[in-house]
């Protein structure tokens, strides 16, 4: 479980929004399908660009952001002018299941918001072919709206850059059924050469796999260092709390696997603080709704609703050597995140999507599956930089770069130093439980990892250190 769809807005009418799916509190006699997701408001076939900021706010009391809005509070404006787009770089991203009309939605996307469209958006099924889609299988619906979210914003972020979308027949549980198809599906990719920078938005906690399932698992993160693919992985969106195998929330700290392979750039959230025109009217925060009202009433719940970004240490993975600089924040064991972009519920970001299930419409969407998509849309940038202007190959496992730039305080690397991913939750008694999370501070942290970017300045600096 890792993105989440908020709520929709229905012309002229509130927002709305289905109970939220997602692992159960500690003791909860059920377990939730894996992905948050909205009723979609019903559109029409070319719709207009969605509602806006001051509409978020006046009707849902979070704010919403365009595809503008970021490029200007990542800095991104300066690289597309300098035709620096993604223009032979490849994302691929990595879903279970997929949406059947991914092309269709992202050309709406684009429409509507000024993006070029892509120069190629190929989907394979390289795992086994996935079942028909069916409106009645709530988690094949789930799916989608994650696939959406994946695909539309890592080209939002990177617009002329090819996209791979890898759908899987077998969703992830958290008894970690589904993992070895999706490790096999990249596997291919990464052997056929297909991209340069995988995204995914799927994890587990380190606890929920049997010894040795991880060691088994992670070769194709060997074989994607190997090969020179940058490989990236949200960090989740329960905090530092997570699922057990039976899919409860376990009131202890965990860290999730892939996120927290050392071969895996694990990329955390943040809360952008924006105006109309994508300028920050304060710095951004660690992405913590567990006590936000208005987040929690869109999903129907009240607060405390554990709604953050994860971070801590593994108790799989020593500390990695690119890590020794932060070694009196991570001790002997391997940190996460390493960097963080945009995930907050309550700074949402907009998608569009038509699968059957339920309406087409427009939605506002957040967790660590936005980010990580976002930070492969980065990557690709620089891959481009990487390629045209230094005439180097594709960059790679990107961690040692991150910690080496952050060592010298390079000026595209944005300290986040507000916040914490500390969450609560009721237990089915009433009782609530609180998981101590970690503190953002000056420098590397276990909220947001060595922060977050601009853009403009971190590409060129990734790309040389890379």
């Amino acid at each position: 479980m890792l993105s989440a769809t908020v709520a929709t807005l229905a012309a002229g009418a509130l927002w709305t929004c289905a109970a939220a799916a997602r692992p159960a509190p500690a003791g909860a006699p059920t377990v939730p399908a894996p992905l948050a997701h909205a009723a979609r408001a019903s559109s029409a076939a070319a719709p207009p660009p969605p509602f806006t900021l001051a509409q978020c706010r006046q009707r849902a009391h979070i704010s919403c952001y365009t595809p503008a809005q970021l490029h200007r509070a990542y800095d991104l404006r300066a690289l597309y002018a300098k035709g620096l787009q993604g223009q032979g770089s490849t994302i691929v991203i990595v879903d279970p299941i997929g949406s059947p009309t991914i092309a269709h939605d992202l050309a709406v996307f684009d429409k509507a918001f000024g993006v070029p469209a892509p120069p190629r958006l190929r989907i394979i099924q390289p795992a086994g072919r996935v079942p028909p889609f069916r409106a009645s299988n709530s988690a094949m619906v789930d799916k989608a709206g994650e696939t959406t979210l994946d695909v539309e914003w890592s080209h939002a972020i990177a617009p002329k850059a090819k996209i791979v979308l890898v759908e899987t027949p077998v969703m992830e549980q958290p008894n970690t059924q589904g993992f070895p198809r999706l490790m096999a599906a990249e596997r291919f990719v990464i052997d056929h050469d297909l991209g340069d920078v995988i995204s995914q938005s799927f994890s587990l906690p380190e606890q929920n796999f049997f010894p040795g399932e991880i060691r088994a698992l992670r070769r194709t993160d060997i074989d994607a260092e190997r090969h020179h693919v940058t490989v990236l992985a949200a960090s989740n969106d329960t905090g530092v709390a997570g699922p057990n195998r039976a899919g409860r929330l376990n009131p202890r700290r965990v860290v999730q696997w892939p996120a927290s392979d050392p071969l895996v750039t694990a990329v955390g959230g943040t809360e952008l603080h924006l105006d109309a025109g994508g300028q920050r009217t304060s710095p951004d925060t660690v992405w913590n709704d567990t006590y936000d009202a208005a987040v929690s009433a869109l999903f129907g719940n009240t607060p405390p609703d554990p709604w953050a970004s994860n971070g801590g240490v593994s108790r799989v993975f020593a500390r990695p050597g690119y890590q020794r600089s932060v070694r009196a924040i991570v001790g002997d064991r391997r940190g996460v995140p390493d960097i963080s972009m945009s995930a907050a519920f309550s700074g949402s970001v907009i998608d569009y999507a038509s699968f059957p299930g339920q309406p087409a419409g427009w939605d506002v969407v957040g967790g660590t599956s936005e980010a990580a998509p976002e930070f492969a849309g980065i990557v690709a940038l620089a891959d481009q930089y990487a390629r045209t202007r230094l005439h180097h190959h594709r960059l790679g496992l990107i961690n040692p770069a991150l910690y080496e730039l952050d060592a010298r305080h390079a000026p595209g690397i944005v300290d986040v130093t507000r916040g914490n991913n500390t969450v609560a939750f009721p237990t089915p008694a009433g009782k609530i439980v609180t998981v101590r999370g970690y503190r953002a501070r000056r420098g590397y942290d276990l909220a947001t990892g060595i922060g977050t970017v601009d853009a403009a300045r971190f590409v060129p600096e990734l790309a040389r250190a890379g």
